[in-house]
């Protein structure tokens, strides 16, 4: 099967359109790692994308947050203000969607968490010290996480090394012995310098994983945000790539 691999799409409806588009054909089935809203002003309109599609989704932290279920005093000013003008947005309808999402799932030989197998919700895996207390964390092979919104792999070499490997665009690697923490990256905010919209693509038959960049209408998007009164530090990063 093609799986099409997406994470924090943050209701930026440019990125993921953009995404689709430059995708089409190519994918049987969407797995997205969590956090479709925050931050963005397409909130309704990136939950009602998704559904179009056969897919399984993970909730987020900033869905979340959204929800109700996190304290958002935890997060910063900017974020905690786009999650209060994102509760006031949210369809009903979007935000069951929203509640039904679990946080992990198991999809043989992969566990899929949105920020961590140990902490599925809140954990950064951004260095090889902290991938390596969260492998003993799944059973599978692999666990695709996101969270980070930088795309990365930790490959367990050995139980006492690991190996952080940088993506090498729009080429196929093979998933092979060795266990892996995968992250295919932001679709909607990325964190990497790179402004450019993240996802990857996985084929459960040949057991490849690519790791994609498109480059998607980010003025659309800050145009959007400052219509919606978002704080201007929000609006600035979407074209850093911080």
């Amino acid at each position: 099967m093609r799986i099409l691999i997406i994470s924090d799409i943050h209701a930026n409806l440019a990125a993921f359109e953009t995404v689709m588009a430059d995708a089409e054909g190519a994918w049987d089935t969407i797995w997205c790692l969590g956090d479709l809203v925050g931050y963005g002003p397409d909130p309704n309109e990136c939950v009602e994308l998704l559904c179009q599609y056969d897919h399984i989704s993970l909730s987020g932290n900033h869905d979340w947050a959204v929800l109700g279920k996190i304290d958002i005093n935890s997060f910063n000013d900017n974020a905690r203000m786009a999650v209060k003008w994102t509760q006031d947005t949210l369809k009903p309808t979007n935000r069951d969607y929203l509640e039904a999402l679990p946080t992990t799932l198991v999809k043989e030989p992969f566990t899929l968490a949105h920020a961590s197998p140990r902490q599925p919700v809140w954990e950064y895996i951004l260095d090889p010290y902290t991938a390596a207390a969260n492998f003993p964390f799944f059973d599978t092979p692999y666990c695709l996480v996101g969270h980070s919104h930088v795309p990365i792999l930790f490959e367990q070499a050995d139980a006492d090394k690991i190996i952080p490997i940088a993506p090498i665009y729009s080429e196929s690697i093979h998933l092979n012995a060795n266990r892996l923490i995968i992250n295919p990256g932001s679709v909607g905010q990325p964190r990497d310098h790179d402004p450019r919209a993240a996802y990857a693509m996985l084929d459960t038959e040949t057991m490849s994983w690519e790791h994609r960049r498109v480059k998607y209408p980010v003025e659309e998007t800050q145009e959007r945000m400052r219509m919606a009164g978002m704080p201007s530090k929000l609006i600035k990063r979407l074209e850093w790539g911080w």
